[in-house]
């Protein structure tokens, strides 16, 4: 569906008796309307009987289970609604400037604006047909089964990403950034296929549920070195994406240099797609839980348990003549390389990326002063939850892991939303000419800049009040059962340091949150410098921008009174990875 959307975009822009008559807000619909259609279509797949325990489809490239049909549903809605966002242009009114009194004073002070205002309309063509390249990479990204559909399925979604980074080709700030992520982004390509071929070279496979098998049945200490080395430079590359401490040092500058339009993208939809398929390749690798177990049967055959994580330290007996033993009461000479040894080294990865991206994504956060570079060191605090839940590697940790997912997507989406949507109304966004060809847009840069807007728009700083509430952990907010989910699992599993210290990061994060909702609420001292506009600005909040916004902030404040459908949602996928 979204290939066939985006040959047939493509060949109506190339016609100019088609292009003609689309505008920037057609085209931005349009891709709206064929994600969501996509969505619905991906919904109806889920009904299929034998979609419970996977279909693989292209020969096995990919894999398609309830979880990536879920995950897919999620990024095709997520992608619909930052559409929404783009700006819808004004064509009855434009910003006039009444303090001006000679044209020189009028071209001046349009030169001094137009460095800081980005043109925004000629791009909204090029805008959709990349966001439809990268939903594509993401949807098949989830659902790969082999590491060659893996590796062309991120690249696929990291040449759109890079290309939307570098966009606004006027702007040598977006230009910067977007070469700063392609060089950076490309090396930690070059660190996943480095990975993918070492597996390759070691095993000969490159299906994931068949070096599954190999690694089962191998006693090869060469080949279960060269997979578990494989495997680690392939999570480090896609941490080095994901913008995991310490390899995030480029996100902040790429957020923050990019237009608000194109860092909502960036900050939700390349997450996403990258963490659920870090939690199958983890799964299908067969490396959740570890070796912890061994059970032998009344006819004396011994076999190994990798899922039990919760077993005492005395003889369990679990019925019809099987008897749990674990292994450090069992006087057997076990390989250690054999047993867990890659699984253990990808934990261990897993936790230090973890409490390095809690730690620096809390205490760098505090010192920052614009709104983006703020946000983008809160994500990787977020990341470092998420991953803390991966590493866990229990069935409650991954319902937490995925129930984190959500909310995260959920609450930046809408504090994105809420910041363009402020952009539009605080700024003085203006056009160059008659036509709308040329409409100027500025972001919102410093948390300054936010000062007072409770008194000038009070719905939409009372929505981002809440939703920065929501993401330091405030209960009754969602944020903060998502934290207490992961942080809960934790204890559970014994990672008492871990908790302790995401517990400090969470309080000390709030610190920063608290320090926008401030700026927000202080009234300014003078109004008398204030230039005065006859008219409204050339940019209109769309009534589907404001409809989202508050049924995103609703779904945040509310969600305490009907938990029931994510949460039994997120539990039953977190089963079905450990049962299939």
């Amino acid at each position: 569906m979204i290939l066939f959307s985006i040959l047939i975009l493509i060949l109506a822009m190339a016609l100019p008796s088609i292009n003609t008559y689309l505008n920037s807000t057609q085209i931005s619909r349009i891709t709206s309307i064929v994600l969501l259609y996509a969505g619905v279509l991906s919904f109806n797949t889920i009904f299929i009987q034998s979609i419970g325990s996977g279909i693989g489809i292209y020969n096995g490239l990919f894999h398609v289970t309830v979880v990536s049909q879920l995950i897919e549903i999620l990024l095709l809605v997520v992608g619909a609604l930052i559409l929404f966002s783009w700006p819808l242009l004004k064509t009855t009114s434009i910003s006039i400037i009444k303090s001006v009194t000679s044209s020189n004073t009028v071209r001046n002070n349009y030169e001094e604006k137009e460095k800081d205002y980005i043109n925004i309309s000629e791009y909204a063509s090029e805008y959709s047909i990349i966001i439809l390249f990268s939903v594509l990479g993401s949807s098949l990204l989830i659902s790969s089964a082999d590491l060659i559909s893996m590796y062309l399925s991120i690249e696929l979604q990291s040449f759109g990403l890079y290309i939307l980074a570098s966009l606004y080709r006027n702007s040598e700030k977006a230009t910067s950034a977007g070469l700063k992520y392609f060089l950076l982004g490309g090396l930690s390509s070059c660190i996943i296929l480095l990975g993918a071929a070492l597996i390759y070279a070691f095993t000969g496979l490159t299906n994931f549920e068949s070096i599954y098998s190999l690694s089962s049945v191998s006693d090869t200490n060469n080949i279960l070195q060269g997979l578990s080395l494989g495997m680690i430079l392939i999570f480090v590359g896609f941490l080095f994406k994901i913008s995991a401490a310490p390899l995030h040092n480029w996100a902040p500058d790429v957020y923050d240099d990019t237009p608000t339009i194109v860092t909502i993208w960036l900050t939700i939809m390349a997450k996403i797609s990258i963490i659920v398929l870090l939690l199958e390749f983890y799964t299908q690798i067969g490396f959740i839980g570890g070796v912890t177990s061994m059970f032998i049967t009344s006819g004396g055959f011994v076999e190994i348990i990798n899922n039990i994580n919760s077993i005492s330290n005395s003889l369990l007996e679990a019925g019809n003549g099987l008897v749990v033993y674990p292994i450090s009461l069992l006087n057997i000479d076990l390989d250690t390389s054999y047993v867990g040894n890659g699984e253990n080294v990808i934990k261990n990865l897993l936790l230090i990326s973890s409490i390095l991206s809690l730690i620096i994504g809390t205490v760098v956060g505090l010192a920052q002063t614009k709104v983006k570079r703020l946000l983008a060191y809160s994500t990787i605090s977020h990341v470092g939850f998420m991953l803390l839940a991966l590493a866990i590697n229990t069935e409650q940790s991954i319902d937490s892991l995925l129930f984190y997912l959500i909310q995260y997507t959920i609450t930046n989406l809408n504090v994105f939303l809420i910041i363009i949507a402020l952009s539009y109304v605080i700024f003085d966004n203006f056009k160059t000419s008659d036509n709308n060809r040329n409409l100027k847009i500025k972001d919102i840069k410093y948390i300054s800049d936010l000062k007072g807007q409770f008194f000038n728009n009070p719905v939409l700083s009372l929505s981002l009040t809440i939703c920065l509430f929501s993401m330091a952990g405030t209960p009754p907010f969602i944020g903060f059962f998502s934290k207490q989910f992961v942080l809960y699992s934790a204890v559970q599993s014994g990672y008492f340091f871990m908790s302790i210290i995401a517990i400090i990061v969470s309080v000390v994060s709030a610190s920063y949150y608290l320090k926008i909702i401030k700026v927000l609420h202080t009234e300014n001292e003078t109004n008398s410098n204030k230039i005065e506009k006859e008219t409204s600005n050339g940019f209109v909040l769309t009534n589907n921008h404001s409809f989202l916004i508050s049924t995103l902030t609703l779904t945040i404040l509310l969600f305490i009174l009907k938990p029931s459908l994510v949460l039994n949602s997120t539990q039953l996928l977190s089963l079905s990875l450990f049962n299939f």
